[in-house]
């Protein structure tokens, strides 16, 4: 049976898009306390059926496919730009497709506005309007008002029109940056999106035996459960290691691993590779914030993801990307070593590259040299920098990784740097290899 927190959820799933809801009618409406009401309709904000925003209260929200990730709904816009909603408030769940800059005069910014826009211009009233008629939001800047008749339209045509005390400028830097944030999180990808589902995967009791764990994996194929209670909650898993030798006769209870490693759906494919490495884990159980069984990772799955990502244009550039962009492979007397420009950006305050980039560029030429002699990916799990030097904005280093040992399981490698002919930093990696 669904606690009275997945009821919740689910009827604010059920509610239409733009309906406006409360803490003291949904705990009207199904009967619970205003605290469960409230921490149900935060968690409904974290995964995005609704939006709250101030002076105005939560509205149910159109929930954001992960290909449509880019796409910002105007009631997200009013936090973005600690805005206010002087009318169309029954319009904030909807989603714009582009802005647009309203700085000509109005013959020609009709021609770049449509439907699903938003244009950003000043306290032009009779450009409000225009607007509107065109089906685009609209958002002032600047802090100012507008006429009581646009407002009124506003709300006939359901489309929102918002204003901020942000000039036009900062306002679109800001838009444009959660624009680009989403597309960073957009190439993201996590747990929820490779998971195979509960109702598809294989699972057991702690009351089975032995006996049914045989039975199972000659029916699935696989030797790996994890092992529910009457709630449907992760408890323990289950192995070939836990059963072999074992009386068949024996509850589940009594051989599996308690207490299992679990993984939430919003956890990244990246972070559940790390786990699955370092502590030799094959299959994860995927549970929700109750710890209610909702599916299973396994480490093929991962490794496939992890192809994927490599394959993937990128959209959203992350510091990362920034930094692996300037590392150029060059060949020094048959061993490879790395090219890297120090970029004004990649500086501390004093000019200085900055110790993050420093690491972070001897890392992704150990990555990129293990990956050209083809011995697999590779996690970091240790690093020791012996040295550093400040290396000025603009110089050119070069990056010399040297692999000391690389077995089956591990790799422990030597990284110099030079700045010209002078030594300015020495590091030891140790490192985890990922079986392909």
């Amino acid at each position: 049976m669904a606690t009275k927190h997945e009821q919740i959820i689910r009827y604010i799933d059920g509610l239409p898009i733009g309906e406006k809801i409360s803490v003291r009618q949904i705990a009207k409406e199904l009967s619970v306390s205003e605290g469960t009401a409230y921490r149900a309709i935060k968690d409904a904000e974290n995964k995005g059926y609704v939006s709250t925003i101030e002076r105005v209260g939560t509205i149910r929200i159109e929930r954001k496919k992960k290909e449509n990730i880019e796409k910002l709904t105007f009631a997200e816009i009013v936090n973005i730009i600690d805005g206010q909603v002087l009318g169309g408030k029954d319009g904030l769940h909807k989603t714009l497709t582009k802005f647009v800059i309203g700085a000509m005069k109005i013959d020609a910014m009709m021609r770049y506005t449509g439907a699903g826009n938003l244009l950003i211009v000043g306290n032009r009233t009779e450009v409000h309007e225009h607007a509107l008629r065109a089906g685009a939001a609209v958002l002032i800047t600047g802090g100012f008002d507008t006429s009581d008749h646009v407002k009124r339209l506003a709300d006939e045509m359901e489309l929102p029109i918002l204003s901020t005390s942000y000039d036009t400028f900062t306002v679109a830097t800001m838009i444009n940056r959660a624009i680009y944030d989403q597309l960073i999180k957009k190439e993201i990808i996590l747990v929820e999106d490779i998971l195979t589902s509960a109702e598809n995967s294989a699972w057991m009791t702690q009351t089975e035996t032995v006996s049914d764990w045989y039975k199972k994996k000659k029916a699935t194929d696989h030797s790996r459960f994890p092992v529910l209670d009457g709630n449907q909650k992760v408890i323990g898993i289950v192995t070939a290691k836990d059963v072999i030798g074992q009386n068949e006769n024996f509850t589940i209870e009594k051989v599996m691993t308690k207490n299992p490693l679990t993984v939430g759906r919003k956890t990244s494919v990246a972070s559940v590779a790390h786990m699955m490495i370092w502590e030799g884990i094959e299959v994860l159980p995927v549970v929700n914030e109750q710890q209610k069984f909702e599916g299973l990772i396994s480490r093929q799955d991962v490794l496939k993801a992890l192809q994927m990502i490599q394959r993937q244009p990128q959209v959203g550039e992350t510091i990362d990307d920034t930094i692996t962009k300037q590392l150029s492979v060059v060949q020094q007397q048959g061993n490879q070593t790395f090219t890297f420009e120090v970029s004004p950006q990649m500086t501390n305050q004093l000019g200085t590259i900055s110790y993050g980039v420093f690491t972070t560029m001897m890392t992704e030429a150990v990555t990129q040299l293990f990956r050209q002699q083809k011995k697999g990916e590779l996690a970091i799990e240790n690093m020791t920098i012996y040295f550093l030097k400040p290396a000025q904005m603009d110089s050119k280093l070069t990056i010399q990784p040297r692999i000391l040992e690389a077995g089956r399981k591990f790799g422990k490698v030597d990284v110099e740097v030079y700045n010209g002919n002078v030594l300015i930093g020495k590091a030891m990696m140790m490192c985890r290899l990922i079986e392909k």
